[in-house]
């Protein structure tokens, strides 16, 4: 009987996610093509210690989802933690975080539409790029248009493939490791993560420049936060989420990146081949490529699909912000009779209709890598918005004394921030991220002053209406 009275929002949506459907799209939203494709980057970068790094920040994505937790227990009703930004922040810091996260979603999906494109010409060489992302992004904008349940089931199977590709790695290694299998790089053996073992196998700034290597893996955790506002039961979603997704996760990065170099020494691991490619095919299956093509497709379909469904509700909570005679309240600010913002999804997914072009020349795609890079940096600045939120928070009225709270608060509060902030310091320290790091600063503070200006020439407007 509860989930009938749960079923419908104040404002048109429903409540149709289950928690297997909120899991699931946490965990397909942070296990992708970082862990299947770049995680031989990353050992390569810092051999065994990489484990030290996906510890670290495990811990304080953790930190920063127990932080988003505490404030959607407060308050369910809301479709994101952007806001919890406005709310406790303003709305010149919520209007510019809204648009900031929003065109940073924009182009990650971006980048996942191209990547699917070359997934599928892998087996398919003659279809023309553009008919692929038109036919992948036409479709998953179809399921999100339909139902928010509907979404959820995608999800639920697109993660399921990601996680039985993982299983089968870790099976396959356990294996080979207790049986001793030997291979052309000698024997499999859990030996081969400490022999020779070195904190900083090539230098400290090596092991420095895979934090933020590790930390845009981690990047779409937050996306279990943006289901809530249409989850079944959300305060026992909300507690299961966050503490039990996060743990799932590591001991899928965990036990995938200890099988990896327990049958192929670090030194001996190709970075620029799929380490699952590899793996496999030391086990003896010649298929391995092919069969991790599909699975990094599902992966990308997964990712764009959430993209998706996170631009139309952040572009939706934008529009329900705005004066209610603007054009984007009157057009945006709508829930279809299928309990979606429909407007704002179709709106998002058009925007994304671009990315066809940005293959077209070589100029158009430097362009899209450097803006994509910046737009990837913003991301700390806005965890760390919604951190400086939560402390708010914690000083408001709505502040639960009994809710979800966030665990050592006063400790573990500004240590997350400062770790965020030591991150995009980072960025300085690594040539190929500076040009994104510098491009993020000047967005902050071209695009936060214009969004300042904006809101204080309205300031008079709505103390006429008022």
């Amino acid at each position: 009987m509860q989930k009938t009275e749960v079923t419908e929002n104040a404002d048109g949506t429903r409540r149709s996610l289950s928690n297997r459907n909120v899991q699931m799209i946490a965990i397909g939203g942070t296990i992708g093509t970082g862990l299947f494709l770049g995680s031989g980057t990353t050992i390569s970068k810092t051999g065994p210690s990489i484990l030290l790094v996906y510890l670290v920040l495990g811990i304080f994505f953790f930190l920063m989802m127990r932080a988003l937790g505490e404030m959607l227990y407060s308050d369910p009703s809301q479709h994101t933690f952007v806001a919890f930004i406005t709310r406790y922040l303003g709305p010149v810091v919520g209007h510019f975080t809204g648009w900031t996260y929003w065109l940073g979603l924009s182009f990650c999906a971006m980048a996942e539409i191209t990547a699917i494109s070359t997934y599928v010409q892998f087996w398919f060489p003659n279809i023309p790029s553009w008919l692929i992302q038109l036919v992948f992004l036409g479709t998953l904008a179809a399921v999100n248009l339909i139902a928010a349940k509907v979404f959820g089931e995608a999800e639920f199977w697109f993660a399921l493939i990601k996680i039985i590709a993982i299983i089968a790695l870790i099976a396959t290694g356990v294996f080979m490791m207790f049986s001793h299998s030997t291979t052309p790089l000698g024997h499999a053996s859990i030996q081969n993560i400490f022999q020779n073992f070195s904190m900083f196998p090539h230098g400290a700034m090596s092991f420095i420049s895979a934090f933020p290597m590790v930390f845009f893996a981690f990047q779409g955790i937050e996306f279990v936060s943006i289901t809530i506002g249409e989850a079944e039961t959300p305060h026992r979603i909300i507690k299961k989420a966050v503490n039990e997704t996060l743990l799932k996760i590591l001991i899928f990065y965990f036990g995938a990146l200890i099988v990896i170099m327990g049958i192929i020494p670090w030194t001996h691991l190709n970075a620029a081949s799929s380490p699952f490619v590899q793996v496999f095919k030391l086990a003896g299956f010649p298929a391995a490529a092919a069969i991790i093509n599909f699975v990094v497709l599902t992966s990308a379909s997964s990712s764009l699909n959430s993209f998706i469904f996170s631009a139309g509700r952040h572009f939706y909570q934008l529009a329900t912000e705005t004066p209610t005679d603007s054009f984007m309240n009157r057009h945006f600010a709508k829930i279809s009779k299928n309990g979606v913002p429909a407007a704002a999804i179709t709106f998002s997914a058009i925007c994304l209709l671009i990315t066809p072009l940005m293959s077209l020349t070589n100029a158009t795609a430097s362009v899209f890598t450097i803006v994509a890079g910046s737009s990837n940096d913003m991301y700390i600045l806005v965890y760390a918005l919604a951190m400086i939120a939560h402390r708010k928070y914690r000083e408001s009225s709505d502040f639960l004394p009994d809710g979800f709270k966030m665990p050592w608060y006063n400790l573990t509060s500004p240590l997350t921030i400062a770790f965020f902030a030591i991150i995009f310091v980072t960025l300085f320290f690594i040539p190929e991220d500076i040009i994104g790091a510098v491009g993020a600063i000047i967005w902050t503070v071209v695009f936060g002053g214009v969004t300042y200006l904006h809101q204080r020439s309205l300031e008079p407007a709505d103390a006429e209406n008022n």
